[in-house]
C-alpha cells in the first residue's frame, strides 16, 4: 500500500480513541456546571462527574494504543485491541524509570527525563500501530497440534509481548532523542504564540480533502509533541493545579474554530444559496440548511465544505486563511473555550463553566463578524469567478436520470455496495466521523456521479485504491450495514441510479 494510503488507515484508525473525547466532555461539562466555583469541592454529585470524565483524560495513552491496534486490524476483532493493550504495558513497563535504571545499572537520578513521560499519546501510537501489524499478520497462523490452543488470534499477544523487549530495547537509546525532538518541536510552536495557532489551524483544513487532519491533530491537541491541548483544557482545575495549563493560553488551539464552525460556514452557505440559479435554490436550500445546522450544533463541518470544495478550490483555499485568521484573533485576544468532540454549540455550552474557559462569550462576537465576512467574500468570489457552487452547475451537465432519497440505512448500504462493484471489489470498509474510507480493487468502477446521487456530499480519491465518501455522521451507520451483507448476498436486484449515454 502506498504511503498515502497507510496514513488515511492511521488517521482512521486514530479516530476510535478519540471517540471517547465527548463522554470525557460531557462528563466535565456537567461537573463544572454543577459546581463551578471550587469544581467537585463543594459537591459531592460534581466531584462524582469531574473523575468520571478525568478517568477518560488520565488514561488517552493507553486508549490510543487499544484503539489504534483495533481501528487498523483486518477484521476488527477484540484480540487485537488485547494485542494494543499487552503491547503497551509491557513496553512502557520496560521504559519505566525505575526499569531503565535497573536495566542500564544507573542512579535515578541519572536516568533521562524522557522516560518520565514514557506513557504518552506517541507511544500509544506507536504501539497501536506495530500491534495491529502483527495482529494483521498472524492472526491466522497454525501451529502444531501440540500447541494448538495458542493458534491464530491467541498467538499475536505473545508475539507482541516478545517484540515489545525489542522495541524497549531500541527505544531506550533512542526514545530520548525522538522526546527532545518532539518537545523541542511543540516549544518551537508554542514560542509562536498565536501565531503558530493560526498556522496549525490553516493546515489543519488544508488537509481535510485527503483526511489527513486527524494525523496533524493528535500532535497539537495530544501529549504527542508536549502540547496536549485538548486533555489539559478538559482538566480544569487540576491541570492548573499541576502545572499543566495556564489561563488564557490552554485551549488556544480550539478556541478560534468555534467562529468558524459555529457562524462563519453558516454564512457561506448563505452565500451558496443566494447565488445558486433561481430554478435551483429550493433544493440548494434544504442542502444548505442541514449542512449550516450541523456546522452550528454540533462543529460538524466536512458536508458544507465537500460542497464547495472540489468544485471552487479557491473558496477552499479562501477557508482555510479564514480559519487560521480566526484561531489567530482568538488565541492572540486570550478568548477560550475547549470541546471533546468539535468546535459545535453544544461543546461551548459545555465548556463555558471550566475554570480555563476566558472570556468564551467573545467568540460569539467574533462569530458574527466572521459570518458577515464569509458572506461577502463567498458572495464575490462565486459571482466574480463563476464559480459552479451548488445550484450553479450547467444544465448540460445533468446526466443522472434519478437522485435517491432513502431513509433506510440497509437499503441504502446495499445501494452503494452495488455501486461500488459488491464485496468482490472491495479490500476493506471503514469509516471515520463524516466519511466512508474504502480500500478498493479497481477504482474506476466507482462513478462519482451515481455516488453523489445516493447522498454522497463529495468523493475523495487517494492513491491508486483508496476511496473516501463524504457522508457525514451517517458514515459509521452505512459502514457497519455494508459489512453485515454477506458477501454471497445477491444485489442484482438492488436499484441504483443510471447515466445518461
Amino acid at each position: 500500500m502506498n504511503i498515502l494510503g497507510y496514513l488515511q488507515r492511521v488517521g482512521r484508525a486514530l479516530m476510535v480513541p478519540v471517540a471517547t473525547l465527548p463522554a470525557a466532555a460531557i462528563l466535565m461539562g456537567v461537573g463544572y456546571w454543577i459546581d463551578p466555583v471550587a469544581w467537585g469541592g463543594n459537591s459531592a454529585l460534581a466531584a462524582f462527574f469531574i473523575k468520571s470524565g478525568a478517568a477518560i483524560i488520565d488514561n488517552m495513552s493507553v486508549l490510543f494504543a487499544v484503539g489504534v491496534a483495533y481501528g487498523m486490524s483486518k477484521d476488527k476483532d477484540g484480540a487485537a485491541a488485547l494485542t494494543g493493550f499487552v503491547g503497551y504495558l509491557v513496553l512502557t513497563t520496560l521504559l519505566s524509570p525505575g526499569a531503565v535504571s535497573q536495566i542500564q545499572g544507573i542512579p535515578m537520578d541519572q536516568v533521562p527525563a524522557a522516560f518520565g513521560k514514557i506513557n504518552n499519546q506517541f507511544i500509544g501510537i506507536l504501539v497501536g500501530i506495530i500491534s495491529a501489524e502483527l495482529y494483521n499478520r498472524y492472526s491466522t497462523v497454525e501451529l502444531h497440534k501440540a500447541l494448538a490452543f495458542f493458534s491464530g488470534r491467541r498467538l499475536v499477544p505473545i508475539l507482541t509481548s516478545f517484540l515489545m523487549i525489542a522495541v524497549a530495547f531500541v527505544l531506550m537509546y533512542v526514545w530520548p532523542v525522538i522526546y527532545n525532538g518532539l518537545v523541542s518541536f511543540g516549544e518551537g510552536i508554542q514560542g509562536m504564540g498565536a501565531v503558530g495557532a493560526g498556522i496549525y489551524a490553516f493546515f489543519n483544513r488544508l488537509l481535510i480533502p485527503v483526511g489527513l487532519h486527524h494525523a496533524l491533530n493528535s500532535v497539537f491537541w495530544f501529549d504527542v509533541a508536549g502540547i496536549n491541548d485538548i486533555p489539559n483544557f478538559l482538566g480544569g482545575q487540576a491541570s492548573i493545579d499541576a502545572g499543566k495549563a495556564v489561563l488564557g493560553v490552554t485551549g488556544m488551539y480550539q478556541a478560534g474554530f468555534f467562529p468558524i464552525m459555529m457562524f462563519g460556514l453558516p454564512g457561506a452557505a448563505l452565500a451558496i444559496y443566494h447565488t445558486a440559479k433561481r430554478e435551483n435554490r429550493e433544493k440548494v436550500a434544504s442542502i444548505m440548511l442541514a449542512a449550516a445546522f450541523a456546522a452550528f450544533f454540533t462543529g460538524v463541518t466536512e458536508p458544507l465544505e465537500f460542497s464547495f470544495m472540489f468544485v471552487a478550490p479557491v473558496l477552499y483555499v479562501i477557508h482555510a486563511l479564514l480559519t487560521g485568521i480566526s484561531v489567530f484573533i482568538a488565541a492572540s485576544m486570550h478568548w477560550i473555550a475547549g470541546f471533546g468532540f468539535s468546535a459545535g454549540l453544544v461543546d461551548m455550552v459545555l465548556s463555558s463553566r471550566n475554570p480555563l474557559a476566558t472570556q468564551w462569550y467573545m467568540l460569539v462576537l467574533q462569530g458574527f463578524a466572521f459570518s458577515a465576512v464569509y458572506y461577502f467574500v463567498f458572495r464575490f468570489a462565486i459571482v466574480k469567478f463563476n464559480l459552479k457552487t451548488p445550484g450553479r452547475e450547467d444544465d448540460e451537465d445533468e446526466e443522472l436520470v434519478e437522485t435517491v432519497h432513502s431513509t433506510d440505512n440497509q437499503e441504502l448500504a446495499k445501494k452503494y455496495l452495488k455501486a461500488l462493484g459488491g464485496h468482490a471489489n472491495l479490500t476493506t470498509i471503514d469509516a471515520c466521523i463524516t466519511r466512508l474510507r474504502l480500500t478498493m480493487k479497481d477504482r474506476s468502477i466507482a462513478d462519482e456521479r451515481v455516488l453523489k446521487a445516493l447522498g454522497a456530499k463529495g468523493v475523495v480519491k487517494l492513491g491508486e485504491n483508496n476511496l473516501q465518501i463524504i457522508l457525514g455522521p451517517q458514515a459509521e451507520i452505512i459502514a457497519t450495514e455494508m459489512k453485515r451483507i454477506p458477501a454471497t448476498e445477491d444485489l442484482s436486484n438492488i436499484s441504483i441510479p443510471t447515466v445518461k449515454a
